[in-house]
């Protein structure tokens, strides 16, 4: 619950306040000091994540018959690395990358981390086990709110701001939510206020009841980690429609840029058009 109060602060305080309101992720003056307070305090965002970069991308042949479609490079960086940057820039570095095609590739290119400033640990998909299955793996590892992300997308997203919209509407996951123009390849977010009651699968254009679709980048809490079956799931399948029904899955709109690189025709649209993270 929020409480008004009145500050007196220095002119020149206030004024560099104000320059962190961009109307977007920082709405107001208000919202920039609890946002400043929250992060002096240390309590802004999760401490550990959790990157999916263990996929075969068949649809991106000939390119992954040699590398995981992670370790394609967009601006001459892997599209792992544009995310572990993302992490970084929010103070996440506690990761955790989960492997399996040609795993060994991304353990020879980013090691334990230290060359990034992050401290990296792996786990092994020995079959692959889809977006779901790889947080068993993590069972014993993890123990707060953590972070949950696709390692083959581009996202720029206020982790912190994120963070605190997961906290404040007390979900038990939260999905980052970015809007395109065409639909109609993804899954459409049908929401109720902040709550997401369930996806649409494919909607045509016209059909499709809003423009919102998952970004791939989740907050969850730990006790989502007992509702993962065991061997291959997906989370999008098997675990979110049960938070839903119960209320308990939030979906966070965010404006920033956002790339999805699944087909060669996506991956040189991302190739051109990322500005890298602002």
């Amino acid at each position: 619950m929020k409480e008004r109060v009145t500050l007196t602060i220095e002119k020149e305080i206030l004024e560099r306040v104000d320059q962190t309101i961009n109307h977007r992720d920082v709405k107001n003056r208000s919202h920039a000091v609890e946002l400043l307070l929250t992060k002096a305090f240390g309590e802004n965002k999760p401490s550990k994540a959790i990157i999916l970069a263990g996929g075969k991308g068949t649809r991106m042949k000939p390119m992954t018959n040699f590398l995981p479609k992670p370790m394609l490079r967009i601006q001459d960086k892997p599209t792992l690395e544009h995310n572990i940057d993302l992490l970084k820039r929010h103070g996440i570095k506690d990761i955790i990358i989960s492997v399996g095609y040609k795993g060994e590739k991304i353990k020879e290119y980013f090691g334990d981390g230290s060359q990034l400033g992050v401290n990296i640990t792996y786990v092994e998909e020995k079959t692959p086990l889809g977006t779901g299955g790889p947080l068993n793996l993590v069972k014993g590892k993890i123990n707060e709110t953590f972070i949950l992300m696709n390692g083959d997308e581009l996202k720029d997203i206020d982790l912190e701001d994120m963070f605190m919209f997961h906290r404040k509407n007390k979900g038990l996951a939260t999905i980052a939510l970015t809007t395109v123009e065409d639909p109609s390849n993804y899954g459409v977010a049908v929401m109720n206020g902040h709550k997401i009651m369930t996806f649409i699968e494919k909607p045509s254009k016209k059909q499709a009841s809003s423009k919102l679709i998952n970004a791939g980048l989740y907050i969850l809490e730990p006790e989502v980690l007992k509702m993962v079956p065991e061997g291959f799931s997906m989370i999008e399948n098997d675990i979110f429609p049960r938070l839903a029904t119960n209320e308990k899955l939030l979906g966070y709109v965010f404006s920033g840029q956002w790339f999805d690189t699944g087909t060669p025709e996506r991956f040189e649209k991302a190739e051109r058009e990322w500005q890298g993270l602002k």
